[in-house]
């Protein structure tokens, strides 16, 4: 029993020796040291021994286990720390390779021409005013003087979520909730989205931005309305700009009137965005309907005011010279990369 145990020993010394897995390395553990292991089974021989070899081979059997368990935990201790060491090296990092710049980011055309618009009502005196998308039908048409079956609501076709609930269609419906709210006088633009049942094409879309500008105050005439908008085209696209205002009619604005600039394509020389005209219709203004303003609390024969209301798209457009709205709800990177 006693060579026995010596083969045991040197058997597990080569083999722990030798191993270079852990996994591997606890499978010798049960081999030797396990219930059913080579060790464990030489003791359980030890019932057929004289009392007089008992302690000898008691005693040299503790020895065998005590250096297999050592062995085992230096070999253990061996392999955890070259295991650590090749996944430090894996994951080393290079501190001196250069690093990856974030790519700057930058604004989209439309938040830029925006944030532009904003910044001239700003200089002019005018405050932002917001509102919300889901409007009831009586901001969005019954307060804009378009009762229930007008016909002028056949061109604004919305998004219904009940009979009383839409999408709105355009930002007046901001127009109507400040004039309720505020005393006079009033300067304010109110820019946000916007949604109309159109159909996609190179200038329209179903959901698009408008700014809606408001003007209530003592003796504002429609030479103040041009003047106003004027400017803000000037601003935009240069002294050389130019408006034109066409008789229009519109239910909230008497007399009312359709605003062109000439076209940014061809300069006024007459192309197919302008449709052979030389001016590209950008947005419609007049002055306030008296009705709308007595609806809304405030004295027409005291106060009269202007309203226009402008499509975001169609100015980013005419500051980029983009031919295509659609464009500039594509995300497609190669076209936002050049703003």
């Amino acid at each position: 029993m006693k060579q026995k145990l010596e083969q045991i020993l040197a058997a597990a010394q080569a083999e722990l020796e030798s191993c270079g897995d852990l996994k591997v390395m606890e499978e010798l553990r049960i081999k030797f040291l396990g219930k059913k292991g080579e060790l464990t089974s030489i003791l359980k021989q030890m019932g057929g021994l004289s009392p007089e070899e008992r302690p000898v081979i008691g005693g040299l059997a503790n020895k065998v286990r005590a250096e297999i368990e050592q062995k085992i935990s230096e070999k253990t201790e061996k392999l955890r720390a070259d295991a650590a060491a090749k996944k430090m090296a894996a994951e080393a990092l290079d501190v001196t390779l250069p690093g990856k710049a974030p790519e700057p980011g930058r604004l989209h055309p439309l938040t830029a021409v925006l944030e532009e618009v904003k910044e001239i009502f700003l200089g002019m005196g005018f405050d932002v005013v917001d509102g919300p998308e889901v409007e009831t039908d009586h901001y969005c048409f019954e307060a804009l003087n378009m009762p229930k079956h007008h016909p002028a609501r056949d061109t604004q076709d919305t998004f219904y979520i009940n009979d009383n609930v839409v999408l709105r269609t355009q930002t007046s419906s901001v127009q109507i909730r400040t004039m309720e709210t505020r005393k006079p006088p009033i300067r304010i633009i109110s820019p946000g989205r916007v949604y109309r049942s159109d159909t996609v094409d190179a200038t329209h879309s179903p959901l698009f931005h408008q700014i809606e500008g408001l003007v209530i105050d003592k003796g504002v005439t429609l030479g103040d309305l041009y003047g106003t908008l004027e400017l803000l085209m000037k601003k935009l696209y240069g002294d050389q700009a130019k408006i034109r205002l066409r008789p229009h009619h519109f239910p909230y604005t008497e007399p009312s009137a359709e605003v062109d600039l000439v076209c940014f394509n061809c300069g006024g020389k007459g192309c197919s965005m302008c449709k052979g005209d030389g001016y590209v219709e950008l947005l419609g203004a007049g002055m306030v309907h008296p009705k709308v303003l007595e609806e809304c609390g405030i004295d027409p024969d005291v106060y009269s005011g202007f309203a226009f209301g402008i499509g975001l798209e169609r100015i980013t457009m005419g500051r980029y010279n983009i031919n295509d709205m659609r464009l500039l709800y594509e995300n497609d990177m190669r076209f936002l990369g050049q703003f």
